[in-house]
């Protein structure tokens, strides 16, 4: 920080004035764009663009900062833009302040928290027209901004590197996944329905419960490997240890169909509708981990997506579909690769998406930091939220 320590030095040796909003820009209502036509221009809503018209609001830079609903999402535009009335935009004066500079600042006072409304999240002009913000000399906004935006590219470019490397890996498991699952036409071949029961699951809708005993086993539970989950206080399809569940409806070109899930314990889990149930009938001839890696997102119900219509799998499909069965030590040898394998991805989709966060976090803290020691010229004792990124990232 020595070229803003320097600045601050020179600049505003006495410290730093405190301005209110209302005294460094004006807040402005968005409107409706129907009347308008096709175009390049953006319009913004408080989930960020919504289509394009051919007719701007405001072309000079602005901050623009959600009225209602998805309140922590502020957006800085220096392109011409129109706004609906979910969001406002701002007519800053930049002879006191640099839009960039407050969009930064904004951006790390979390104005959700301002909300006062009952039910939908909201903000009005008179809350935010009240909230101050350090003004120091424009230089020192400037290179504040400089800062920032460097380390908000390079925030970017890594996170761009880590979600390509994830995509990658997933990608690279699939392939090896679908080769050592391909069989030439000497090893037999057997229908599911040979060498595995089936059911349907029930509809849960009128027994879900936040502390409900039983988990239900849907297609987001299925899709998300057990990370989302609803609970029922019924048990209306139970599911047993080994059992198999897979997805049998989905969107068009969705990625939960034909999507599995293997059972680990009894009496904690309940079957939902439209999702299949599945046991081995003889582990001699087939093994229930095997017919799992078979089973998750079978090529031979793949086809069955058109990528136009919902898809739903109907029973005689799936039983249908053909099972390769080989030795039983082939069987275990392959569930030891694809397990092996599996735990590798399964730790990279754990640290990659942590480590993208922590980046995350590592820029909010610093951005906060700086703006701190701008406006007081020191870096003041920490937060609990930043002594928690620290943390976080030491540990």
């Amino acid at each position: 920080m020595s070229k803003i320590n320097q600045l601050i030095q020179n600049l505003c040796p006495a410290g730093v004035e405190y301005k209110k909003l209302e005294n460094v820009l004006i807040i402005k209502n968005g409107r409706d764009y129907k009347q308008f036509g096709d175009g390049n221009i953006p319009v913004y809503g408080s989930g960020g663009i919504m289509t394009y018209i051919d007719t701007a609001v405001y072309d000079k830079p602005s901050v623009l900062i959600p009225r209602k609903g998805s309140l922590d999402k502020l957006y800085y535009v220096d392109t011409p833009f129109w706004n609906v009335d979910t969001i406002f935009y701002t007519d800053i004066d930049t002879s006191l302040v640099e839009p960039k500079y407050i969009y930064y600042y904004l951006e790390g006072q979390h104005l959700e928290r301002l909300n006062k409304a009952g039910g939908v999240p909201s903000l009005t002009q008179a809350v935010l027209n009240k909230v101050q913000l350090p003004v120091p000399p424009l230089e020192v906004q400037r290179e504040i901004v400089r800062i920032l935006d460097s380390f908000t590219l390079l925030t970017a470019e890594l996170t761009a590197e880590l979600t390509a490397e994830l995509t990658a890996r997933k990608s690279q498991y699939e392939f090896y996944r679908r080769k050592l699952l391909t069989f030439d036409e000497s090893i037999p071949q057997l229908q599911l329905r040979d060498v595995a029961s089936f059911r349907n699951g029930k509809g849960h809708e009128k027994n879900i419960a936040d502390n409900g005993k039983y988990v239900v086993v849907n297609s987001k539970f299925i899709s998300t490997n057990g990370q989302v989950i609803k609970n029922s206080d019924e048990q209306l399809s139970p599911l047993y240890f080994d059992d198999i569940a897979m997805v049998m409806s989905d969107l068009p070109n969705g990625r939960a169909l034909a999507k599995c899930y293997l059972i680990d314990k009894d009496d904690k889990f309940t079957l939902n509708q439209r999702i299949g149930g599945f046991h081995t009938l003889d582990e001699n001839i087939v093994v229930t981990k095997y017919l799992f890696y078979i089973l998750d997102r079978n090529w031979q119900l793949l086809k069955y997506d058109n990528g136009v219509d919902q898809t739903n799998l109907k029973k005689d499909d799936i039983l249908n579909i053909s099972i390769p069965v080989p030795a039983i030590d082939v069987q275990k040898r392959l569930v030891y690769m694809l397990d092996n394998f599996d735990a590798i991805c399964s730790d990279l989709n754990i640290g990659l998406p942590a480590e993208i966060e922590a980046r995350q976090k590592q820029y909010e803290y610093y951005r906060d930091v700086l703006l701190t020691y701008a406006a007081t010229g020191k870096i003041i004792a920490q937060t609990d939220r930043q002594t928690d990124r620290q943390t976080d990232r030491q540990a």
